[in-house]
Order: C-alpha cells, then sequence, then structure tokens
C-alpha cells in the first residue's frame, strides 16, 4: 500500500483590518467593475458617457443578467484584497454563470483580458470593444464562458459549482477554491449533494474550498429557498453538512457601501484566518504522526439585495431587491426615453469621470488593489489547466495481457485485467491521477487498484474500515452520486490532471446534461488559441446492459453512447472492446489521448479472450477488421453475407452464428467483422475516424448483405453508416428496449440478438437461401423455443450456450448445430 504524505507550504500570514485609504480604493474598484458590467450589457457606443447618453449608443438587442454580478463583484474585489494581503494562491468559481459579465470585468480590471485579448485595449477604444463583443453576434457569451480568463466552471447550467472547486482542488494542496454558490443553484440535486464533499477532503494533502452562499432572495421569477427560512434554521442546515457558517448581511436599507465593505472584511479575515489554522493543523498532526482528521470548515452566507446598486424602482415596480432585476431591468433603454434616462442616471451613479482617466484607463490607485501577475485569480495557470498537464507515467500495457494461443480457448474478467494495469497507473501517478465512481469500483472488477492506493474518506472511522481500503489520502474517490462524480472529474481535469469514471452503463445517464456542458467546454477551447488541450474525459461502462439480466429492466440501457454522439466529432470518441487484451489497448490511447470524451463499454464477466496482445494492438489501432480465422470466406471472391459486429456480448453471438453457418452451410462465404470504434462506421467527411467510400465497401462489400449485431439500440448504427449504406443492405440487431430479470441469453433472445435470430436473419437475406435452407430455418426458430423453456424451468441458461466456446475441430463444430432441446442442465455462467 502506498500513501501520499507531503506538507502544505499555506501562508500563514494572518489578516489585519484594511485601513480608510484600502476601503476607498476597494470601493473605487468595486464601482468600477460594476460600472463595466452594466456597459457590457447596455452599451455599444459612448462608453466613458462622454457626450450625452443617445439611443442609439445602446444596444439592439439587450441580453445578459444584471441581478447576481453587484455581488459577484463585490467579492472579487475583496478576495483580492485578501490574495495581496496574504500571498494566497486562489481561483474563483462562479455558480451564478449568469454573472458574466461582472468576471469579464474583473479580469480587464486586472489587465489579464487585455493581456489575453491584445485587441481590447486598456482606453477608451478598448472598452468601446468590450462593451460591444457581450451578447453579440460575432462576440461572446454572456455566461463565464471558456472564453473568459480564469473560467473553469461556466454555470451555463447550475448545480455544480462546488463538485468542480472540489475536483480542483484535490491533490493541490495550496489551492484555496473560492466558490460562490447562488441561492437559486442551491436548490439543485447536485449542489446539495456537494455540500458533503468536505468529507472526502485532506486538509493536508489537498486543497481548501471556501463556500460563499450568495443569498440575494431571487431567481428568474421567484423567491429563493434559501433565502426564506431564517438564519437559525440555515445555520442548522449548513451546521449539519459539516460547515462553520460566517453571516453577513449588506446593502439594506441605504446602507454606507463603505461600511459594509469593513463588515465584510472582517469575515473573509475571520474565514481565511481559519483555514490557515486547520492547515497549519494538519501540517503538525502529519509531522507527530497523528492521524489528519476532517475538521469543521468555515464558509460564509453573504446576504445582499438582488441587482444591488441598480435602479431601485423601474416603471414604479420594485427592481433593487426583486427577481425583476435577474436579467435586464430596463428592456426599452433604446426604445423609450424614460428608460434611456434610467440607464443614464444608473451608469452616472458610478462617477466613471472618477475611475478612469483620460485615455479610459482605471486610475493607478484603483488598480492597485489587485494582484499582479498569476497571483490574478483570472491569471491563475491552473485555470488553465493545459499549461500544466503533464504526461502520465503509464506502465507498459502489452505486460499486462493475457495469453491467446487461440481465440476463444480462454476466459478473462476484461476489467478485472484492466484493473492490475491501472493499479501501476495509480503508483506511477500518486499527485496527478484518480479513479472516479458512484461505489462500484469493485463491483466493476477494477479492485487490483486496492493493493496500490486507498479509496479517499474523511468523515467518520470505524475499526473495519482499514480493510474496507478506506483512507485519509487515497486515489479511488466514490460516492454515490454519479454528478458528484462527473463534477470532481471535471474540476480534475480542467485543473490540469487525468482521471476516469467508473460507472454502470444504465445510470451513467444520470450526468447526460453534464457531459453536455463539458463537451461544449471543449469544443469552443478548441477554437481558442490560448486555451491548452486538456486530458481527455474517460469513461469506463461496465455492469452493462447485456449482464444486468439479474438486475432487471431497471438497469438495461445502452443509449448513453447515443446520447453522446451527437456531440462534434472532433469530441467524441466510442469504443467497444470485446476481450481483456483490446480493452488494455484501447485504455492506454484513452490515457494518453487530449481533448476528447473517451466512452469506453466493456463487460466485468468471464469473457472468451479473442485476440493475442499483438492481434489487439493492430485491432484497435484499425478500429475495426475483418476475422478471417472466424469466416468462410474464399480468397479472391467476395463473399455472400457479412456478420457484423461491436461489443463483448454481440462478438460471442455472431461467432456463434457464423459456427452454425459453418457447419449447418458450409459453401456459404461468410466474412465476419469486428468493430471496436464506433465511429469508423461514418463517413470520413463526417468524422476524423470514419472511412471512406472505398475503406468501407472494401470491408463490408458491396452489394452484400450485412447482418449487425451490435451493443446498443440498433438505429444508431444506421445513422452512423447512413452514408455508406445506399442500397439499404446493412441489417441491425440490438437492444429494442425489450428487458426483465431473466437469464443472459433470454436476454438476447428478447432482443432477436441471439446466435440463432443471426442464423434465421442471414438465411433471409442471403439471396437462394430462403428454400434450400428453410429446415435450418425452422431449427433455429426451435432452438429458440427450446432455450426459453429450458430458462423457465431451470431458471438458467442450457450448458451448450452457457458454456460455448469457439473451437476449431469438427466434434465441437457439430455440437454447435444444435443441442439445446436435448440438454438437461446447465448454468448460467
Amino acid at each position: 500500500m502506498t500513501t501520499t504524505t507531503y506538507r502544505t507550504t499555506w501562508p500563514a500570514t494572518t489578516g489585519r483590518p484594511p485601513s480608510e485609504d484600502e476601503i476607498v480604493r476597494l470601493h473605487g474598484w468595486w464601482r468600477a467593475a460594476n460600472y463595466l458590467s452594466v456597459g457590457q450589457i447596455y452599451l455599444m457606443d459612448n462608453p466613458l458617457l462622454r457626450t450625452p447618453l443617445d439611443r442609439e449608443h445602446v444596444k439592439p438587442r439587450l441580453l445578459g443578467h444584471w441581478g447576481t454580478t453587484p455581488g459577484l463583484t463585490f467579492l472579487y474585489a475583496h478576495m483580492n484584497r485578501a490574495i495581496r494581503q496574504r500571498d494566497l494562491n486562489a481561483l474563483y468559481i462562479t455558480g451564478p454563470g449568469h454573472g458574466g459579465p461582472g468576471l469579464v470585468a474583473a479580469s480587464y480590471l486586472e489587465h489579464t483580458y487585455s493581456e489575453t485579448y491584445p485587441a481590447v485595449t486598456e482606453d477608451e477604444a478598448g472598452m468601446r470593444r468590450l462593451f460591444t463583443q457581450f451578447s453579440f453576434p460575432g462576440g461572446i457569451p454572456s455566461h463565464v464562458a471558456p472564453e473568459t480568463p480564469g473560467s473553469i466552471h461556466e454555470g451555463g447550467e447550475l448545480g455544480y459549482s462546488l463538485s468542480h472547486a472540489y475536483g480542483a482542488v484535490f491533490d493541490n494542496p495550496d489551492l484555496l477554491a473560492f466558490t460562490v454558490v447562488g441561492d437559486g443553484e442551491a436548490e439543485t440535486g447536485p449542489l446539495a449533494t456537494s455540500w458533503h464533499s468536505n468529507k472526502f477532503l485532506n486538509p493536508l494533502t489537498d486543497g481548501v474550498v471556501l463556500p460563499v452562499l450568495h443569498l440575494n432572495g431571487y431567481k428568474i421569477a421567484n423567491p429563493t429557498v434559501l433565502a426564506r427560512i431564517g438564519d437559525e434554521e440555515l445555520e442548522s442546515l449548513l451546521r449539519g453538512y459539516g460547515h462553520d457558517p460566517l453571516f453577513f448581511t449588506g446593502g439594506f436599507e441605504g446602507e454606507d457601501p463603505l461600511a459594509a465593505h469593513r463588515r465584510f472584511a472582517g469575515v473573509l479575515d475571520e474565514a481565511l484566518d481559519r483555514i490557515a489554522q486547520i492547515k497549519t493543523d494538519a501540517a503538525d498532526a502529519a509531522a507527530a504522526g497523528r492521524e489528519v482528521e476532517r475538521p469543521t470548515w468555515p464558509m460564509i452566507v453573504f446576504r445582499t439585495p438582488k441587482g444591488w446598486t441598480g435602479p431601485k424602482e423601474i416603471d414604479g415596480q420594485q427592481t433593487e431587491g426583486s427577481w425583476r432585476s435577474h436579467q435586464v431591468p430596463l428592456s426599452s433603454a433604446r426604445d423609450t426615453d424614460e428608460h434611456l434616462e434610467v440607464l443614464d442616471r444608473w451608469l452616472r451613479s458610478y462617477a466613471p469621470e472618477e475611475l478612469f482617466d483620460d485615455d479610459g484607463a482605471l486610475r493607478e490607485e484603483f488598480a492597485s488593489t489587485a494582484p499582479s501577475d498569476a497571483r490574478r485569480m483570472s491569471a491563475n495557470p491552473v485555470t488553465n489547466g493545459g499549461t500544466l498537464l503533464k504526461a502520465l507515467r503509464l506502465p507498459d500495457f502489452r505486460e499486462y495481457g493475457v495469453e491467446v494461443s487461440r481465440p476463444g480457448a480462454s476466459t478473462s474478467e476484461a476489467t478485472r485485467v484492466l484493473g492490475g494495469w491501472l493499479r501501476d497507473v495509480v503508483a506511477a501517478n500518486p499527485h496527478s491521477f484518480r479513479i472516479f465512481g458512484p461505489d462500484e469500483t469493485a463491483s466493476n472488477r477494477l479492485q487490483p487498484v486496492y493493493e496500490a492506493t486507498d479509496k479517499q474518506w474523511n468523515a467518520q472511522f470505524v475499526p473495519q474500515d482499514r480493510e474496507e481500503h478506506l483512507g485519509r489520502a487515497g486515489r479511488v474517490m466514490e460516492v454515490l452520486s454519479e454528478h458528484q462524480c462527473q463534477g470532481w472529474l471535471e474540476g480534475y481535469l480542467l485543473t490540469g490532471r487525468h482521471g476516469l469514471f467508473n460507472s454502470y452503463e444504465a445510470f451513467i445517464h444520470i450526468v447526460d446534461s453534464m457531459v453536455n456542458q463539458h463537451a461544449k467546454w471543449l469544443k469552443v477551447t478548441n477554437e481558442i488559441e490560448w486555451r491548452a488541450p486538456l486530458a481527455s474525459l474517460n469513461y469506463l461502462l461496465s455492469s452493462h446492459v447485456w449482464r444486468q439480466d439479474h438486475n432487471g429492466f431497471s438497469h438495461q440501457d445502452p443509449g448513453f453512447i447515443d446520447h453522446m454522439v451527437n456531440k462534434k466529432a472532433e469530441i467524441v470518441r466510442v469504443y467497444l472492446p470485446p476481450d481483456a487484451n483490446t480493452l488494455l489497448s484501447t485504455y492506454d490511447h484513452c490515457l494518453r489521448s487530449r481533448q476528447y470524451v473517451n466512452v469506453v463499454v466493456a463487460g466485468k464477466q468471464p469473457n472468451p479472450d479473442w485476440l493475442s496482445m499483438d492481434e489487439a494492438i493492430a485491432h484497435c489501432t484499425r478500429g475495426l477488421g475483418i476475422w478471417e480465422w472466424a469466416g468462410t470466406e474464399t480468397p479472391g471472391e467476395e463473399p455472400q453475407v457479412v456478420l457484423a459486429c461491436a461489443g463483448d456480448i454481440p462478438t460471442i453471438e455472431v461467432l456463434a452464428a457464423a459456427k452454425i453457418l459453418r457447419t449447418r452451410i458450409p459453401d456459404l462465404r461468410v466474412r465476419v467483422v469486428n468493430v471496436v470504434d464506433l465511429m469508423r462506421l461514418q463517413h470520413d467527411s463526417e468524422h476524423p475516424h470514419g472511412l471512406s467510400e472505398e475503406e468501407f465497401d472494401g470491408i463490408f462489400g458491396q452489394d452484400v448483405p450485412v447482418v449487425f449485431a451490435y451493443h446498443g439500440y440498433p438505429w444508431l448504427i444506421h445513422r452512423l453508416s447512413y452514408r455508406h449504406d445506399r442500397r439499404s443492405r446493412i441489417h441491425v440487431r440490438g437492444y429494442k428496449e425489450e428487458g426483465t430479470t431473466t437469464t443472459p441469453f433470454d436476454m438476447l433472445m428478447r432482443n432477436d440478438t441471439d446466435r440463432f435470430h443471426l442464423v434465421m436473419d442471414v438465411i433471409d437475406r442471403v439471396e437462394g437461401l430462403g428454400t434450400r435452407f428453410a429446415g435450418l430455418r425452422q431449427e433455429m426458430a426451435d432452438e429458440r423455443i427450446h432455450a426459453r423453456a429450458f430458462a423457465y424451468q431451470h431458471g438458467a441458461d442450457p450448458s451448450a450456450i452457457a458454456s460455448w466456446q469457439w473451437d476449431d475441430n469438427a466434434d465441437q463444430a457439430e455440437a454447435d448445430a444444435g443441442t439445446v432441446a436435448a440438454d438437461t442442465g446447465g448454468d448460467n455462467g
């Protein structure tokens, strides 16, 4: 067992109250950030209001969100003060991603924006460009998008700020993730669960998340729950989550903003002092050989009016402190003199002439409140994780392969074989690789990794936990929430590390929307030169549809693949390795790759080993291939039928069907094709891995019927290959939403993907076979009847099926021809 122990270098500097001069300058920076935020939403000209505001200065389409923005900029200003005073290494994660203009403004005031985008200069012309581009055609989105320096979290979909923050600080012991949780976001299931992430944080080996629950009271059109339950009840809730909340309320009833700044500075300093003490205590405990236990982490409850510093009323209706400030409070600023006048007063209330010099740059007395260089939250290298990314040290996967003397002569649990390799990947990369999963790492047969690491756990321990591989600083992260596993892994990848997510296939759908957002992030960053490539998001989906017969219909769903192929072709890769050696080769490739979402589906049950390691590498490199040893082709002649397969169980059924055809119709020219890389089926004009027409026809023939057994929903194969399948000759069998608690083979029969039905499909589709082999077709139909009857009587599949093996000797071939009816016993393997 290896352990991770090293002493953090958390800054020991404690806080001191800001001077009056510091408060004034901090307030000026906040005013400037708010001014720039409002300007981005409304203006396309006259950025410094040096002439009277005119309708033509206002954008024709007003888009964006104001309500949360002033709270975000207030918090940003105060974190800047703390970073300068304490030399903190921090990033800023904003759950309310609609506050995009505030974070763009902050990075502009810190000079990072102009460094990143030189055309957006720090003068009047640059400010005009900054304003015009926001939520404008050809410009930037309204969220804290990939285009925003310092962002790892867009926040377009709510609920993931804390899980991303914790993922960012794992193995980053000196990093502080200052994380603003919107009170609307706090109503989502993923966010509510993510408060428990503190039970997985090691104060010695990991960094710190400082959550700020931003209670501004309203969502789009309704009040928020946590803003309406009272401080005592809210404090009980947050303490129950394991936090020590500090409360701040400011901006109400005409409070002097300078007073609000003074009070909040004290709250933030108290939180940061507590964090520094926790880190010191953890380091002292480790140095003394004591166990580093979970502390009670501080957090801040930050209650301010929604739309703070904006118009109090518009058209006689309350705006500040109301849902009406959520988006664009003055939607008719270009169309009516009344709204234009209110906008003019609002913008001038920030006194831009005091904040910006004659050229339009922020005056030095205010600019100096921000940190410099990499201490700027908008320029922290961790927020552009690809710049920190180092390749994994990967052991040679060839050394972990299984010996294959001949196809199908032995069996292996493919994921267990992979687990042996992953064990050594973990050992070789103790600070940059983690495995995430919802309580299923052992269930998915990856438990060899526990020879090298524990599961990280910082909640209460009981004596037997050590035997269950729980530890304070493990590399395996398990919590029964797919959302948290996904969010943690995304945060880990976005900050320059590597990992994988293993899950039951049916329930990975829970993160459909999250992976949407990550895939979009990758697609956009491919188009942003300054964003460096990240390690790929790697899935390992096991306990899949064809081996969930015992758990029943609820556990039978292979549709995540369908969901993923909707994403951009440059991002998505889907792999269906048929055995242990191809799984090893596939996953080595995945862990080396960048900027992809890799979906790998592989079973955990004992299945045949088909290919030697050298054959597996060649097969995976091609992505698909003809298995000549399995077919009955005549050299120099086109096959009469192609039996194709993708997925470990469909591969078994196709080979079993090919064996029957070899025995019963020996003169039939059958070609067997196995597909590992599903994207190879596309046209090369649609996907980088796609086949040209000539390549496709060379493998699948030109006028030859193709009977395709596929792991998932059959229509996906039609969709992927439609440009190649000009004559509609591909006939696909796969999962068609027929399932229950039954035997493995009955599951296949329910979906017409079994070997007997595949033989029937060949007879039906190869010209001339229908009449000549009507008797064989009937026999195959009878075999299905007998197999189901046997399963219903004995509760297991016939041994001729459950124990079937590929074997080149003739006696076995005869046995394959049909022995189910005579079978009197067996098991389901």
